[in-house]
């Protein structure tokens, strides 16, 4: 169990949070959500004791491990991967030195003996016979090779060093697990495995994500940093999104009787309490729901954009006709052969690990690229606004300021209120429209973009990773707005939810060429799942 008593944090004279209380036990999964800025990643480090709090503490049970996400890629790489993991437990680590140094000794004495028997003992007490077993299961299910397992972590890219450290984090069984954006640069069987790994584990797990489907797949509970306050809400995301949507929505609107809302309340909690992801949880969680007042619900300050894309014009029967297009980049050939035709009313999601070709192509279908071969054909009623993966050619050495900046990519002569209504509608307001775009974060760069893009009324839209940089308000909104778009959506995400809500059709590119699937990526990810095996 973790205690925080009155805690709080200040930066500069400034209050991050303050009289934070809560409790913390095991059997239970908490995700951290907040703003862009909020603290989710400082709360971690007080919690881990890597940050001390202004006031207040942070009680631990006593004789608990805690293990913790680590975030330098580089810091082991002197090490081998099986001894990279193993330090997860770094008691057990240093006993396994120890042995290896006395056991190496000419000289062992008997005093050396003694010393010896009392380090097996508790090698054998921390489960060290079993450790490399372990290790190897972990690094396994995360989707590395045995082969990898005595190489040096200097030798790996970089998402496999994330998945080492994974491993790291999850090794020995430790009482409590801290880990941040334990998702990015998964890919989709990893992910489901330590979904899987962290429903079946009798600890606590404190973790913060954006990944939605990753917190509703394994949360119990949402901590949410807002108000300047960190309070404790019981069920899922989702759960805490519509609750707090709901919420708002009672306090806007005084007028309507009490009981009214109390009973919608009612509905809402028990048709929340039937929604199971895993069978293990679900008593549980029931009945945790079941104990919820109208004060124990959320309602957030945070704000979130509107996006609605309007087309000019419906689009025809012809949209998009792509033959035997073929390119090869810096020699490799990252598109062969590759052919597909897109019709009215797709939303196609492209998949998989082969980013490189998903945004090769996009880049063909948009002008930015030409292919080495093949051929591709718009309809003649359609239109196209793109989202490209990299955004920087939009924005470096560029000193205009917010207006002047979307005012260069305005279709016709616009007043600046009708400016100013996109960039509003993106959070951008008063006088934040005068700050150049050079200094805006990766977060606000996204939001222009979107900006730009709702002016063209376009009815297709081609997006490469839109959610990269943005907070879980953001990538809400910009899925919400996808979903309501009448058009044509041809994008590709790493958001398991973005995903599954938006496409109507998947396509992944493969070594054996495009596999191309008209249903919903879930269907698609079992019919992956039952053709492999």
């Amino acid at each position: 169990m973790i205690t925080v008593t009155n805690l709080s944090l200040s930066f500069n004279g400034s209050k991050l949070f303050s009289d934070v209380n809560l409790k913390f036990t095991s059997g239970n999964c908490y995700g951290i959500i907040g703003a862009n800025g909020a603290g989710k990643s400082t709360f971690l480090k007080i919690l881990s004791g890597q940050l001390e709090a202004t006031t207040g503490e942070v009680t631990i049970s006593e004789n608990t491990r805690l293990s913790v996400l680590k975030q330098d890629h580089y810091a082991y790489d002197e090490y081998s991967v099986m001894d990279t993991v193993i330090m997860g437990n770094s008691r057990l680590y240093e006993i396994m030195k120890q042995k290896d140094t006395l056991y190496a000794k000419e000289d062992f004495s008997e005093e050396d003996g003694l010393l010896a028997s009392e380090l097996e003992g508790e090698f054998a007490e921390l489960n060290g016979w079993e450790a490399e077993t372990e290790a190897a299961k972990l690094l396994q299910g995360l989707g590395l090779d045995n082969e990898i397992i005595e190489a040096q972590m200097s030798s790996l890219g970089g998402n496999e060093k994330v998945k080492v450290l994974l491993a790291q984090a999850l090794f020995g069984q430790p009482e409590i697990i801290l880990l941040d954006e334990p998702t990015n640069h998964l890919d989709i069987d990893s992910i489901e495995w330590l979904e899987d790994f962290l429903l079946d584990y009798d600890g606590t797990v404190i973790v913060v994500s954006h990944d939605r489907h990753f917190l509703n797949t394994v949360c119990t509970h949402i901590v949410d940093i807002d108000y300047t306050k960190i309070k404790l809400y019981t069920g899922n995301y989702d759960f805490w999104y519509e609750s707090s949507q709901l919420m708002q929505k009672m306090m806007r609107d005084q007028t309507k009787k009490n009981e009214d809302k109390i009973k919608e309340l009612q509905n809402f909690i028990s048709r929340f309490s039937a929604n199971k992801s895993k069978a293990k949880q679900a008593t549980s969680r029931r009945k945790l729901l079941e104990k919820l007042t109208l004060e124990e619900m959320p309602a957030s300050s945070r704000k979130y954009p509107y996006l609605g894309f309007q087309m000019d014009r419906e689009p025809g029967k012809e949209i998009l006709t792509v033959e035997n297009l073929t390119k090869i980049v810096d020699g490799v050939k990252v598109l062969d052969n590759i052919s597909f035709r897109v019709e009215r009313g797709d939303k196609i999601a492209f998949v998989g690990d082969n980013e490189i070709a998903t945004t090769t192509l996009f880049k063909i279908l948009m002008g930015e690229l030409e292919a080495d071969s093949g051929s591709f054909k718009w309809g003649i009623s359609t239109s196209q606004s793109y989202f490209p993966k990299d955004n920087s050619e939009y924005f470096n050495n560029c000193t205009l300021n917010l207006l002047k900046w979307l005012e260069q990519y305005t279709p016709k002569d616009n007043t600046e209120t009708y400016l100013r209504g996109f960039l509003g509608r993106m959070l951008f307001s008063g006088d934040d429209v005068l700050k150049p775009v050079n200094v805006l974060s990766g977060g606000e760069k996204v939001r222009c973009m979107f900006s730009r893009m709702m002016m063209y009324g376009a009815n297709v839209l081609v997006i490469d990773q839109p959610t990269n940089h943005l907070d879980l308000e953001s990538i809400t909104a910009v899925n919400n707005g996808l979903i309501e778009f009448k058009g044509i959506v041809l994008f590709a995400s790493h958001d398991h939810q973005f995903v599954q809500t938006i496409a109507n059709r998947i396509i992944e590119f493969t070594a054996e060429g495009l596999l191309d699937k008209r249903e919903t990526y879930d269907e698609y990810l079992i019919w992956k799942k039952n053709n492999r095996a």
